[in-house]
Order: C-alpha cells, then sequence, then structure tokens
C-alpha cells in the first residue's frame, strides 16, 4: 500500500504579521571573539533541523564543517529573496568545542502556522549572512483546537544494521515525512553507541544487507568525538535529512545512547570497554545528544530530559526519562506499598509527572516513555530493565512507582491519558485494564508501541499481569534480529479530530500502511 503525501497547511505567517516584530533570540552557544584564519568558506554538513516547537517558537540546528557563524532568516512567503521581507537572526559562532554545532531559540511567531526558514553559514566574523545555506520549515503548536497529527517510533540503527544505499538508507524517514506530521517524537535509542557497524551481513536467505562504514562506528563509543561520530553517522542519511528539514523533533533518549541496559553507577564488565564508569560515559554521551538535536534550553542548559511539550489545547505530551534516574537493575521483587520511591523516574520526577498531569488543560495527555510499562525486558538471566517483572501479583520493585503515578491519576480525576513508547523492536497495542489486574486502584488506559526505525527487529515480549494488560494488536518477525532488508520496521501515528476531539492511533509499517487503527472518544 502507497500513501499520499498530504498537503502542508498554507502559511500563515503574513508579511505585515512578521513584519511587525522581530523574534525574541537566545543562542546555545555563546560568542565569542576569536582570530580565524580562513582557508575555505564554511559548508553545513548535515542538514537542518528544528525542534521543541511551540506555540510562538522552536530551536533551529545546524552543523559547519569548520568555524562558522551561524544565522537564520525568517521568511512571511516562504522565499528568500531581496522582495520577500526576510528578517534575518544573527546566531552563534558555531566553534569546534561544540564540534562545530549550534542552535537557536526563536519566539515571538504566531501560532498555528508553517514557519519557513533558512540557515546560513557565513565567515566567523561575518556581519550578514552570505555563503552555504539549507532551508526548511516548522509547524507552531496551534493556539485553538485545530486538528493534530503527529508521529513517534524510536531504536536507530542498530545492531548492526548501518545506512543501506540498497535501499536508500533509512527509507522509513520518507515514509514519514509523506504523512506531514506536526512533529515527531524520537522516543529514543537516537543512536547504538555500543553497536558497531563494520561492514556487509549476509542473511539467512542468502542476500547480503550492505553497510556505509564509516570510521566512527567501527567500535563502541567511549570518548566525546565517539558519541558525536554516532549521531554523524545517522544524520548523514539523505532521507533523514529530508525529514528533519521538515519535521520538528521532540527528542528523548534511552539506553543505547550510552550502553545496552545501563543505570547511574553501574560499573560495566563489557570486555570492549577501557571506560568502565558509566557515569563517565553518559556525561560525555549526554553532551553529544544535546549537541546533535534542536532540544531546548530546559534540556540543553539544565541537562533535564523530562519536560512537558504543550501543542495547543488538545494536546501535551510529557516526555518522561526512565535512564537518568533510574535505581539499579535487580530482579525487581522488592516489597512495599505503592510510592513516588526512587524506582525507575526518580521520586522528584515521579512528582512532577503527576503534578504537571493535574494542572493540565489539554484534551489529550499522552506520556512519552522511553519503556513499555508492562512489557517485560530483562537485563540478562535474572534482572529486569524496565518495569514489570513477571510475577503477576501485587506491585514490586519499580512496578511500586509506577502503582503510585496510575493511582494518582485515577484519584485526581485525571481523564485521557495514554503511553507511547517504543525499546522492544516491535509494534503492538495494550489495553490496561483493571477489571484484570492484580492492582485494581487506577483507570483504564491504552499503551502504544511502535519501532524500530531501522534496527534489528524483535518480539514479541511476555506481558506481566500486575497492571491487567491485554495486547489487541502485535506485529512481529518471524525471527530475533530481522534486518531492515526484511521490513518489521514500525512508526506510529496519532491524530485528533479539531471538532470531535476523537483521537486515532495507527501502527505503521515501513511503506506507512497502516496495520492497526482504534479511535478513542474524549472522557469528560
Amino acid at each position: 500500500m502507497t500513501t499520499t503525501p498530504l498537503p502542508r497547511r498554507s502559511f500563515l505567517l503574513g508579511a505585515a504579521g512578521l513584519a511587525g516584530a522581530l523574534p525574541s533570540i537566545t543562542t546555545a552557544a555563546p560568542s565569542r571573539a576569536a582570530t580565524f584564519v580562513r582557508s575555505a568558506a564554511p559548508r553545513l554538513t548535515h542538514g537542518v533541523m528544528s525542534g521543541d516547537v511551540t506555540r510562538s517558537g522552536g530551536v533551529v540546528w545546524a552543523r559547519a564543517d569548520r568555524p562558522a557563524r551561524m544565522f537564520v532568516q525568517l521568511s512571511p512567503t516562504g522565499g528568500f529573496s531581496a522582495r520577500d521581507r526576510v528578517r534575518t537572526v544573527r546566531g552563534p559562532l558555531l566553534l569546534p568545542d561544540s564540534d562545530f554545532t549550534g542552535r537557536v531559540v526563536l519566539s515571538g511567531l504566531p501560532a498555528g502556522s508553517d514557519v519557513p526558514f533558512r540557515v546560513v553559514l557565513a565567515d566567523p566574523d561575518a556581519a550578514r549572512p552570505h555563503g552555504d545555506h539549507a532551508e526548511g520549515s516548522f509547524r507552531t503548536a496551534p493556539r485553538h483546537g485545530d486538528d493534530v497529527r503527529f508521529l513517534w517510533s524510536g531504536d536507530q540503527a542498530g545492531q548492526g544494521w548501518g545506512r543501506n544505499p540498497d535501499i536508500g538508507g533509512f527509507p522509513i524517514f520518507d515514509a514519514m515525512l509523506a504523512r506531514d506530521p506536526d512533529f515527531f517524537l524520537h522516543s529514543g535509542d537516537s543512536i547504538y553507541a555500543d553497536g558497531p557497524i563494520t561492514g556487509d551481513i549476509t542473511l539467512p536467505d542468502g542476500r547480503i544487507y550492505r553497510n556505509v562504514v564509516e570510521e566512527a562506528k567501527t567500535h563502541v563509543a567511549e570518548t566525546l568525538d565517539d558519541f558525536r561520530g554516532n549521531f554523524k553517522y545517522n544524520l548523514a542519511d539523505a532521507a533523514m535529512q529530508r525529514f528533519n528539514a521538515r519535521v520538528p523533533f521532540v527528542n528523548q533518549w534511552d539506553d543505547h545512547e550510552v550502553h545496552n541496559n545501563w543505570y547511574p553507577g553501574q560499573i560495566l564488565g563489557d570486555a570492549r570497554y577501557t571506560e568502565k564508569n558509566v557515569d563517565v560515559l553518559a556525561a560525555r554521551a549526554f553532551r553529544a545528544w544535546t549537541e546533535f538535536f534542536p532540544v531546548g534550553p530546559l534540556t540543553a542548559n539544565r541537562g533535564r530530559v523530562y519536560r512537558t511539550l504543550s501543542h495547543g489545547p488538545l494536546l501535551d505530551v510529557f516526555v518522561i526519562d526512565m535512564r537518568t534516574y533510574k535505581d539499579p537493575n535487580t530482579p525487581g521483587l522488592e516489597p512495599g506499598a505503592p510510592a513516588a520511591l526512587d524506582g525507575i523516574l526518580g521520586t522528584e520526577q515521579a512528582r512532577w509527572l503527576v503534578k504537571s498531569l493535574s494542572e493540565s488543560k489539554a484534551t489529550w495527555k499522552v506520556i512519552a516513555s522511553d519503556m513499555p510499562i508492562g512489557l517485560i525486558v530483562p537485563d540478562g538471566a535474572v534482572d529486569i530493565e524496565a518495569v514489570a517483572q513477571g510475577d503477576g501479583g501485587v506491585p514490586l520493585g519499580r512496578e511500586r512507582q509506577i502503582a503510585w503515578i496510575l493511582q494518582q491519576i485515577h484519584r485526581r480525576g485525571i481523564e485521557n491519558t495514554l503511553w507511547l513508547t517504543a525499546d522492544v523492536h516491535y509494534t503492538a497495542a495494550h489495553f490496561y485494564d483493571p477489571a484484570k489486574a492484580t492492582f485494581t486502584d487506577f483507570a483504564p488506559f491504552w499503551e502504544f508501541v511502535s519501532g524500530p526505525m531501522h534496527a534489528g527487529a524483535f518480539g514479541p515480549n511476555r506481558l506481566d499481569a500486575t497492571f491487567g494488560p491485554t495486547q489487541v494488536f502485535a506485529a512481529t518477525p518471524p525471527r530475533a534480529n530481522a534486518s531492515p532488508l526484511e521490513g518489521y520496521q514500525f512508526f506510529g501515528e496519532v491524530t485528533i479530530d479539531g471538532d470531535s476531539k476523537r483521537l486515532t492511533v495507527d501502527l505503521r509499517d515501513l511503506s506507512g500502511a497502516s496495520l492497526w487503527s482504534v479511535t478513542l472518544d474524549p472522557q469528560g
């Protein structure tokens, strides 16, 4: 099945509206006085991106091949000639200490509008934009109850499956671009820092999977430059660059940005590593992650992945972080009553989530989770990596913190919540029903899983009965670690109708075809 590209909304930034006020600007890296020797004009290396879009602005990202001044131009018409009344924002210097990456945070833009932009690189001491450039656009969040469409997925370039020129690199990005989403939620495992890509692979049926090989991906990532190289490998893909230029990101992270199944304080037993302290690796990985994605100041400057992204009156997205504050992986059998204890989110984040959900005025409240809550995700033969531990009885281990969150959502009358996740490398729909659960003090809800984007396909995982989940749908490969050449790559789509406020979830395959769909009516 093929999909037909949807028409982008007409650009609502009227000439008068844009000319009236220059958006206020902050930059991700400070400008500094320096002396530069010009050898050639700076060039863009990995296209342009936008992200963390709000009703009035967003973040624009770029990377240069050498020291450069970054400019962002905004156009009320989509054109960038002298007659188009282009506004120019002088951005930061792109310098070696950020691997020549930089971001400009824009504000003061009109809500619910497509915003064409152009990134221009110039010499470091340039006062005006003149040089290599690339165009993009993002859509600001609506002020009113307009229709909403967004996508989510995760797990990119894992298990040794890299950019394959025979299939167009990462072709899922073209399928996602055809859906014309307002934004894309990257649910984590945006790189596989612990997964080298070293050469071609012979598949069980005799076909050859061809990998593009780059030095940074021939070994596990330990240094800051190693982690940066992993991001550059993915961002070099042409299909991903086309997508990035048109669709703003909401970025999340999980384990493979650092190391499989990591937790704070862990000392690695992996013989491939000379640096065994995972906290050291995580600090380097997080710096690279913030350098190579268009994240806002809360994340880039304060180091906080968890945050709320409001997308108008119909939708709030609560991005959580199941990695940075989690307790050590154990069999998950620690007893106790449901509580906002350390668990997988840390006490502070768990309380933030409940408080933010309570304060939300949006019709739908999406909890963007980097791991599923009902699927058993093991770490070795005994320990548990995610939440569920397979007992199926009263909440134990990390289930206690999730039980507290679900209990608080129910007792505070917070309606219309759903969970979106990736991580397990297949796509599925789970319905959680207290009538079928051991722990019953919660309201029914859905959890939707989708991925991988370009990695080995696995599954299905077993469900834990503590919160009463039922697998309503799943699409899984016939064998573990099926390559992207064999399909079984997935993304999810959420649409909200502006008139009825009904929310529809489609689980889509590599071509963009819908495999399964459900429409939910808002409560309250």
